[in-house]
């Protein structure tokens, strides 16, 4: 990894795929855990393994993000600069996921859903994210014209750190000891948080999609201003439709509703307007990064469909806290976010051609696309066999309903092998010819 030292954006890069890596392999050894029950009982079991899996994978998004952002940053200003700065922030991100990984393994689980930590370690976070909006202003300052990625990363680096702070408020008293409020504020972050590090992949998509098609204009697009304007409208009130089930003011949920997931309707209309610009020669020349760009777009249609469903209150009320809001969390991480970025690091670690037409890659791409659709449908049928079991009456018992699910719990998990085998191979190849070319 110290090969990586002389740009710190690749770096970034390499951890986030080791994280990555991590987040298949704890998600898959929890997967083993429902038609296996006693697997890992007297270990980690999944209330450990969990919190493991969706720690790893957030943090990739975030690490794979800043990876790339610092990457075409000394780009777009021909300068790699302020390494030392940018070191101290990836020293930072090591320190907390070292010491959040100790307090998981040694059982000391002392945070929130999705943030299940010790809160100290929040605060190396919340330092190395202030660094990171230092070292982008220092770079950007002296640019006049801001394309749309540098203001989606601008807002989004923005608003994380805000929201990142809001998501700790329950360490205070006076919001721990309300219920209603201390709930209102939880699930409201967690759903702002994810519009804010949207903005920093699309802003990453954007930047990617530019430099593939070689068309200057792909940053100034007035679509891509649009959907700049509706992610950041989304960013502040789409978190309103994870609050169906609190009794909040009803305005709130209308809006969550009204706003929820459209950008992603202009995001496939970019693409899908990109992807004719893009010649022949461009897409050999950049064979993985257009492929995976591709395929975010099929996975934001899967998913954008998912989410109109899911944002109809009745719907809402019987999928919630069913595999189904599963299938969607991970069609959107895996599908959309981990689809871009895996283009980004196609382009900035392998930007040879000859490194894109390995036919392991190809057999890991396209294992890839076929094994996560399975794994989701498998995830929406277990959703459904669970919200049909729960609402029956008289209730049939747990184990029933079990028994019910163990043709898509198969299918879950021999899909979910099949994933997990294709994401090693992409890893492994990807890391392999970085370091040999270094």
């Amino acid at each position: 990894m110290i090969k990586s030292y002389k740009n710190i954006g690749n770096l970034f890069l390499i951890t986030a795929l080791v994280l990555f890596l991590a987040s298949v392999i704890f998600g898959f050894l929890a997967s083993l855990l429902y038609r296996y029950p006693e697997f890992l009982k007297d270990s980690i079991g999944l209330s450990g393994l969990r919190p493991m899996h969706v720690t790893a994978a957030i943090f990739w998004i975030l690490l794979a993000a800043t990876g790339a952002i610092y990457r075409s940053l000394d780009e777009i200003t021909k300068q790699n600069n302020h390494k030392y700065l940018k070191l101290l922030h990836w020293i930072l991100w090591v320190i907390a996921l070292i010491g959040i990984y100790y307090a998981y393994f040694t059982g000391n689980f002392g945070g929130r859903e999705y943030w299940e930590y010790p809160p100290v370690f929040a605060l190396l976070i919340g330092l190395a994210w202030v660094l990171f909006l230092v070292v982008f202003i220092l770079k950007v300052r002296a640019i006049k014209k801001w394309p749309v990625y540098l203001w989606m990363w601008f807002t989004g680096i923005l608003y994380f750190l805000f929201i990142f702070i809001e998501n700790y408020l329950w360490v205070i008293p006076y919001f721990r000891e309300s219920f209603i409020k201390d709930m209102v504020i939880q699930w409201k972050a967690a759903g702002s948080i994810v519009g804010a590090y949207n903005m920093l992949v699309y802003g990453t998509a954007f930047y990617v999609m530019e430099r593939i098609s070689k068309q200057a204009n792909t940053g100034f697009n007035k679509w891509a201003f649009a959907l700049f304007f509706l992610s950041f409208f989304n960013m502040l009130f789409n978190w309103g439709h994870h609050l169906y089930l609190v009794p909040t003011n009803p305005t709130i949920h209308y809006v969550g509703y009204i706003v929820s997931m459209t950008e992603w309707v202009f995001f496939i209309k970019i693409i899908y307007t990109w992807k004719k610009q893009v010649t022949e020669a461009e897409t050999y020349l950049h064979y993985f990064p257009y492929r995976f760009i591709l395929a975010s777009n099929f996975w934001l249609f899967f998913n954008l469909t998912l989410a109109l469903f899911m944002s109809i209150p009745v719907i809402n009320l019987y999928m919630h806290g069913t595999h189904f809001i599963t299938a969607h969390a991970m069609g959107t991480t895996i599908g959309i976010n981990t689809m871009i970025l895996l283009a980004a690091v196609f382009y900035f670690l392998l930007p040879e051609e000859e490194n894109h037409h390995s036919q392991w890659l190809k057999a890991g791409f396209w294992g890839t696309q076929i094994s996560l659709l399975i794994f989701l449908i498998a995830l929406m049928g277990m959703g459904i066999t669970k919200s049909l079991w729960f609402f029956e009456e008289p209730q049939a018992p747990f184990g029933e309903m079990m028994e019910r699910s163990r043709v898509w719990i198969v299918l879950f998990i021999a899909s979910g092998t099949v994933l997990m085998g294709s994401f090693v191979i992409l890893i492994s190849k990807i890391t392999a010819t970085y370091y040999k070319r270094s």
